[in-house]
Formats: structure tokens, C-alpha cells, sequence
């Protein structure tokens, strides 16, 4: 490596344990075959089984979640002493044990994906429609049965749990500073719900790797994010305003990225999506905070590159 070459690493990785709330900030993760560890493996429904989601309940973006920081190790089984741990404003502390619940809710959907999911209960039930106001339930993704393709036909043989889209979102540092730049008021990392916050490379660079490593895990780029109104919600406050989709509109719009298209759908992208193409559950591997980022495979453009979206739903992260 010549000398003052920059250097990409891992900076960050954020798990997201229920859909649409606060993520945990860890120095390390395990791998799945849906995702990271505990990532969206609940979710908080309505009367009808549907999602609830920032879109609809910005408010959720107000509830802090924590797990015992060993549930991050890859060996780790919880028992009957370990909980998820969820806080509100304005609320008690709801306490969700980790073991795997035996009741079923039946007719749970994701967008264009329904079946079965476990149910956390009454108390928990209870919580979630004080704090929302309407009646909820917050349902566990069953691992053990059910099954989840993403919705992209760049990667239909991969799976997730609850999240929207793609198991992984990745996002570099110095992406979202070059956004800022562009802001009169900066907006905080957090708006666009990453897992992967990579540092040491130029700015939206990420849009182009078309396959990367990190500690021996190898990741595919799927698709260029296109984003929802969640990044317009200040995750501290669950307040909603106009930017940063506004200004992003003006440089990061698939006309502008993509001019030559015949036809644009007036989306805006930040941060690829991405799928892990040698995960094996016989590796036990993990991925940590400075971890080396080593791309494999770029593409020179962004006519090479994957920028969909689909134009019904409004797909982002979340």
C-alpha cells in the first residue's frame, strides 16, 4: 500500500432489533441468513396485521431498544434471565424475554410478504397501543419457519426478516458529509437507517462497488437505495420536514445520476443495498468496527449499475 493511501474501513454497525425504532450501536455482529443478527426481527403491527412504520407512526423513531451487549457475540444463546428492553417517552420500561415465544399471529404482512409471525404477548400489546394510540401488537419474525425472499429480482435467493428491502444497507461517512455540505442545516447519520457506516473512501463511492469483503465475508451490491420519507424525520424529535430529500433531489436524483435513461421515476438514492454471498452458518463469523473494507469489483459508472426502485411502492429502509 503506497504511503497516505486511503484506507476504508468499517465504522459503525447498526442493528435495528424492531422495525422502525431506534437501531443499537455495536463494535461487532454475527451474520444470519436474513441479515445481521437481531436486525428487524420484530415488528409492530395494527388490528389488520400490517406494519407500522415511521411512514405512517414517526413517533416510533422515540423508542430506544437494548439487548444485553453479549447478544452480540457469535456464540451467544440467550436464556430466561435475557430481555429485549424497550422505552418510550412517557412510558414504562416494556421487558420482552429473548427465548422464542410459542404463541402464533397468523396473517402478519411486510409490504407484498404475509404469513405467520410470533406473538409477544399482551403486555407487550398493550404497550405498543397505549404509546401509539391504536390497536398494536409486536410480533417476532419466526426464524425457524418462515421465510422471507427479498422483493428485488437481483436477489430473489436471499432472505430477510421484517426489514424492507435488502438484508444489508451500506453507507459511507463521508457520503453523508458531502450531503451535508449541501444543507444549511446538517442532518444526523441516523435519518437514513444504514447498517454498515464505512469511512476512508471519497464520497459516494459506495455506489459503484459491486462487491466488497469484510473479514472474509464477501458482499454483492444489489441495488442503489432509493429513499422514503423516513429520512425526512429527525430521529430525535420524530418531527418531519422537507429535507434532506429536497436538496438530494438536486444531485442525487435518478435523472441526475442516470441521465440517459429513457425513463426517470423522480427518486432520490443514498447507500447501496447488499446481500453477503458466502455466508455459511457453519462459519460463526462476525463482522467488527474497524474492520478492513476491501473492494473486489467496481463498476465504472452509473449506467453499469443497479438504480430501480419500484415506482408503486415506496420502498427506502426501514
Amino acid at each position: 500500500m503506497d504511503a497516505g493511501e486511503q484506507v476504508t474501513k468499517l465504522k459503525s454497525i447498526f442493528v435495528y432489533p424492531i422495525k422502525s425504532c431506534r437501531p443499537i450501536s455495536t463494535p461487532q455482529a454475527s451474520l444470519t441468513p436474513n441479515g445481521l443478527r437481531w436486525d428487524r426481527l420484530w415488528m409492530v403491527i395494527n388490528s389488520k396485521g400490517r406494519m407500522y412504520t415511521q411512514r405512517v407512526q414517526p413517533k416510533l423513531a422515540l423508542i430506544q431498544v437494548d439487548l444485553p451487549p453479549e447478544a452480540f457475540s457469535p456464540a451467544w444463546m440467550p436464556n430466561q434471565t435475557s430481555f429485549l428492553v424497550i422505552n418510550g417517552p412517557g412510558m414504562n420500561a416494556l421487558k420482552i424475554p429473548l427465548v422464542v415465544p410459542c404463541a402464533v399471529a397468523d396473517g402478519v404482512s411486510v409490504w407484498e410478504w404475509s404469513g405467520s409471525a410470533l406473538d409477544e404477548g399482551d403486555e407487550a400489546a398493550n404497550w405498543f397501543s397505549h404509546y401509539i394510540g391504536k390497536p398494536s401488537r409486536l410480533v417476532r419474525f419466526d426464524e425457524s419457519s418462515a421465510y422471507r425472499p427479498v422483493n428485488s429480482d437481483y436477489a430473489r435467493t436471499h432472505t430477510v426478516n421484517f426489514t424492507d428491502m435488502y438484508p444489508f444497507l451500506l453507507l459511507s461517512q463521508e457520503s453523508v458529509n458531502e450531503l451535508n455540505e449541501h444543507l444549511s442545516e446538517p442532518v444526523s447519520l441516523n435519518r437514513f437507517r444504514a447498517n454498515l457506516i464505512v469511512d476512508g473512501c471519497k464520497p459516494f463511492s459506495e455506489d459503484l462497488w459491486d462487491e466488497i469483503e469484510i473479514n472474509g465475508l464477501v458482499f454483492h451490491g444489489g441495488e442503489l437505495c432509493d429513499r422514503c420519507k423516513v429520512p425526512t424525520i429527525n430521529q430525535e424529535t420524530a418531527e418531519m420536514g422537507s429535507e434532506p430529500t429536497k436538496t438530494l433531489m438536486k444531485f442525487r436524483s435518478d435523472k441526475i445520476l442516470r441521465p440517459s435513461a429513457q425513463k426517470h421515476q423522480g427518486k432520490v438514492y443514498i447507500g447501496q443495498f447488499m446481500v453477503c454471498t458466502n455466508y455459511s452458518g457453519e462459519t460463526g463469523k462476525a463482522i467488527r468496527v474497524g474492520d478492513h473494507v476491501r473492494v473486489l469489483k467496481a463498476f465504472s459508472s452509473y449506467d453499469e449499475c443497479i438504480i430501480l426502485g419500484s415506482p408503486a411502492l415506496p420502498f427506502g429502509t426501514d
